[in-house]
């Protein structure tokens, strides 16, 4: 298509392509990346794609399942299944959950676009109209009113109109996987109205009724975590020879062996992290371990299936699957006897059991749960390990997870640790509710179909990427090492891979890691640095 700009019914238009993104319409980099040549070039998408998967939104494939109907019946029978998934969406008993919030987003959105401007996609793409926090929101809203509100073909001509057909199902299910989830538009809003949670209720209604999500998030997702007892795979014999393999790591940098605590009954914490951290980083729980045995916490690891992984991937596209793991960590804390649970460094981890998981667990499974932050900063505000500063004496910014700051308010703790911790810290320009997501939210940082990490760094994770080089731009030189401290294991991964898909390491020699590692390696009695500057 042209470059002109895409109205809301222009999503049923039968066009291979709805919009076509190039590095020039994307927003600028600071140095040195200012300059043409400096980042990579973004590519078509393969002609063997297109008749398998959906490419009719922007040629990039989030959900990597060959649903893309062939036949004139096909496509009838998805948009059946569409409206049939979209009535239980919005009825009581079959979206309790959230058809209330949905229910007020729908009806009260004054489209006065307030938000569009606090959208870190919309902004990173040139203001590209599809990526817009009311698109999305404006297709369902006409739809619903059209097919689903009675006299509503008729009130559609002077309120709204547009077509629902197999070309408006498939973009407005890729369209859902635009969007973060991070939220900062239903925080600019002057009313409220959520247009994060009409994605996540989009997906939903995919997931839920039409059997079509991510295989990242379900089938490689919550199936495995239930089924294996880790999303990465990792089984409980696994995971027990991780544990051996990080205490061995431990003696290793600290001089004496410090044994793990594990399936202990009657201990004050459940600390579950996102099994990710394990198999990519496993500094952190080492660094967890560590900080805990040498402040005296009484604490324990589980090797039960399932309770070794945070994450719960349904938080980000399926009720039902949500349900089902949430509910199996709450038995497992319960069989341990443990006062708590609290979740180590990973955002979505935090908003799943601590807050949406509140929906579904009560009575006896309605046991306490916490971020790790508080405990943390506890450790170092009564001194109860003894701290060097100077250790940490390199630039640090702080990169602050969606799910944990802006969902949660867990704000200060990691920040106050930081003041004490790291002479050279530096916050990003916004920073605290108002930081933007590392362009990984949602399940994206997991996502590697096809050509979509190339989106995801390139457009979602753009306007992180930027603040980072801005924070670090009276020290850009590759000659100075600089430490992104992200305490979240899914931004880590997105951050991880931006930063590689920049070669921002060489270029600028900009690394990442989490809060603990830093806690650590201004520990007094480690005599050899804990943080290792590679990138891995």
């Amino acid at each position: 298509m042209a470059k002109e700009k895409v109205r809301i019914e222009d999503i049923s238009k039968p066009v291979e392509q709805l919009v076509k993104l190039t590095l020039d319409d994307l927003m600028p980099l600071p140095p040195p990346y200012d300059k043409p040549g400096e980042e990579p070039e973004l590519t078509e998408p393969s002609p063997d794609w297109r008749d398998r998967y959906v490419t009719d939104l922007d040629g990039y494939i989030a959900i990597d399942l060959p649903w893309k109907p062939k036949t004139k019946e096909e496509e009838e029978e998805l948009v059946k299944k569409f409206l049939s998934g979209l009535q239980k969406l919005l009825d009581k008993e079959n979206n309790w959950t959230f058809l209330q919030p949905l229910m007020l987003s729908i009806e009260y959105c004054a489209r006065c676009q307030t938000c569009s401007d606090a959208c870190p996609i919309y902004i990173s793409s040139g203001r590209k109209e599809i990526y817009r926090p009311t698109y999305r929101a404006e297709v369902l809203r006409r739809i619903i009113k059209k097919y689903l509100s009675p006299g509503g073909k008729i009130k559609a001509k002077f309120t709204g109109d547009i077509e629902l057909n197999a070309k408006t199902v498939i973009r407005l299910a890729e369209d859902a996987y635009r969007c973060t989830l991070c939220r900062r538009c239903t925080q600019t809003c002057p009313i409220g109205v959520d247009n994060g949670l009409i994605s996540h209720e989009i997906r939903k209604l995919f997931s839920q009724e039409m059997g079509i999500a991510p295989k990242a998030l379900h089938e490689l997702g919550t199936v495995q975590h239930l089924q294996k007892g880790s999303s990465t795979g990792l089984t409980p014999e696994g995971f027990k020879d991780i544990i051996e393999f990080i205490e061995d790591d431990i003696e290793e940098k600290l001089g004496r062996r410090i044994k793990i605590p594990v399936d202990e009954k009657g201990a004050e914490i459940l600390l579950i992290h996102n099994a990710g951290e394990y198999l990519s980083w496993p500094e952190n729980p080492a660094a967890f371990a560590i900080l805990f045995e040498e402040a005296g916490i009484s604490w324990t690891l589980s090797s039960e299936q399932v309770a070794y992984d945070a994450v719960n991937y349904g938080v980000w596209y399926d009720d039902v699957q949500l349900a089902r793991v949430a509910t199996k960590h709450a038995e497992i804390a319960a069989k341990l006897e443990v006062e708590k649970i609290v979740v180590g460094e990973c955002g979505h981890a935090h908003k799943a059991i601590s807050v949406v998981a509140d929906r579904v667990l009560a009575d006896e499974y309605n046991i306490p749960r916490e971020s790790c932050m508080p405990i943390l900063w506890d450790i170092v505000r009564k001194k109860k390990i003894n701290f060097d500063p100077e250790k940490n004496n390199f630039p640090v910014t702080l990169h602050d997870p969606c799910n944990m700051v802006r969902l949660m308010g867990v704000v200060e703790p990691q920040r106050k640790i930081l003041h004490e911790l790291a002479p050279q810290f530096r916050e990003m320009t916004p920073n605290g509710v108002y930081n933007y997501c590392c362009g990984g939210g949602s399940g994206f940082a997991i996502m590697q179909s096809m050509n979509f990490p190339e989106w995801r760094n390139a457009v979602a994770a753009r306007m992180k990427f930027k603040q980072i080089l801005e924070a670090f731009q009276d020290c850009i030189s590759p000659d100075i090492n600089k430490y992104v401290c992200a305490p979240c294991s899914n931004c880590k991964g997105a951050i991880r891979d931006m930063l590689d898909y920049y070669n921002a390491p060489e270029k600028c020699s900009i690394y990442y890691g989490g809060l603990v590692e830093l806690m650590v390696n201004a520990m007094v009695d480690l005599e050899e640095p804990f943080i290792e500057w590679e990138f891995h």
